[in-house]
């Protein structure tokens, strides 16, 4: 998380340009006494998804689909953070976050392989059905 290099890298094939990554920062809520009122340290980060350079096609589509929900109308991903005190460690905050959502969609999920219920589980299932069943009927009125 060098900001003097060019890139935020993530991984040897996610790259995301420091000019792509946009922070804001603003007044943080909660603990911090009257230093609260005074900094800006809520760090809160805005990025372009489908517009970046940084990341493969067949990630970037893993990860639109993903977080489809946390995209604004304009199709910015923000990002905030308000755990500590001071303003870079927030603003690293939000970045470890964006990193670890790309981390988890870099490869793709497995593919489900459709297998057969075993002859004994499919057995037992007709079993246990049927007990079940003789149970409830026995629960009836007496006649």
């Amino acid at each position: 998380m060098n900001p003097s290099a060019a890139a935020f890298e993530v991984t040897d094939r996610i790259r995301i340009p420091w000019r792509e990554l946009v922070f804001t920062y603003a007044r943080s809520s909660g603990t911090g006494g009257q230093n609260v009122n005074k900094t800006n340290s809520k760090a809160m980060l805005r990025w372009r998804p489908r517009e970046t350079l940084g990341v493969p096609p067949e990630i970037l589509d893993r990860f639109i689909e993903k977080h489809r929900a946390r995209l604004t109308e304009h199709g910015d991903l923000l990002i905030a953070s308000d755990v500590h005190r001071d303003q870079i460690r927030n603003r690293n905050d939000c970045l470890n976050r964006l990193a670890a959502m790309l981390r988890a969609v870099e490869r793709p999920p497995k593919t489900r392989k459709p297998t057969k219920p075993t002859r004994s589980s499919q057995r037992r299932r007709i079993e246990d059905k049927r007990k079940r069943g003789e149970t409830k009927s026995g629960r009836g009125k007496i006649h």
